[in-house]
């Protein structure tokens, strides 16, 4: 046996196709019960139960109680940017499930990636901000600009805490191929878009729809 990390246990747990489609559902950020998931999954509630229990054990969820609902959450950032990586990966050397409507447009322009913007918004905002300086690139490394606290303070957004987190963080955009913006910074961006009503959740789905007057706000903020 090999050393190192075990590759194809988590492989296993996320290959399987109920159990993929319950992580791509946590993708939106918001913690499911297992009756919801069970839903996304086209399975029954223990089939779903059973799936959960394996992913708990690989460590790929959390489980969180409130009252008398147990509410599952994928286990972090790193869990929600492999299952971004997978995606791009399929989505350029894997058979298409192709599902009609307008919802996969939508879904290319911008939607969440667990906690950040993703999409074609979310890449030609983190371009802008590297071509401007106030964020540098240095290939998937991405820091702080000298101008940076002072720029996002501006918007409102305190870059000068110390979280857990990285602030700033490449991750993989499926759809366009290139990286976007992730880390504590990438999801106060897409808390601040939120809050300011420039763009809205669209329901049951991981896609973000900007108004008119508000994608002109988002250009002008972070692509001017």
């Amino acid at each position: 046996m090999r050393e190192g990390p075990d590759i194809a246990r988590i492989a296993s747990l996320v290959g399987d196709p109920a159990r993929a489609n319950m992580l791509n559902a946590l993708m939106g950020g918001t913690a499911l019960t297992a009756s919801e998931l069970a839903l996304e999954a086209g399975v029954s509630l223990p089939t779903a139960s059973s799936h959960l229990s394996k992913l708990m054990e690989g460590g790929l969820l959390t489980l969180a109680s409130q009252g008398r609902h147990r509410y599952y959450g994928l286990a972090g950032p790193q869990v929600a940017g492999m299952i971004e990586a997978i995606t791009g990966v399929a989505e350029a050397v894997g058979p298409k499930r192709v599902r009609p409507g307008p919802r996969d447009g939508a879904m290319r322009v911008a939607r969440v990636c667990y906690d950040h913007l993703a999409g074609e918004q979310a890449v030609a905002m983190l371009d802008r901000l590297v071509a401007r300086d106030i964020l540098l690139r240095d290939d998937q490394e991405i820091r702080l600009g000298p101008s940076a606290a002072s720029h996002f303070s501006a918007i409102g957004i305190d870059v000068d805490a110390k979280p857990r987190r990285p602030v700033c963080r490449a991750c993989l955009d499926w759809s366009v191929r290139r990286s976007h913006l992730a880390g504590t910074l990438g999801a106060a961006i897409l808390d601040k878009i939120l809050a300011e009503k420039w763009a809205r959740r669209e329901k049951d789905s991981r896609a973000v729809v900007f108004s008119p007057p508000g994608k002109q706000a988002f250009e002008r903020v972070f692509l001017g």
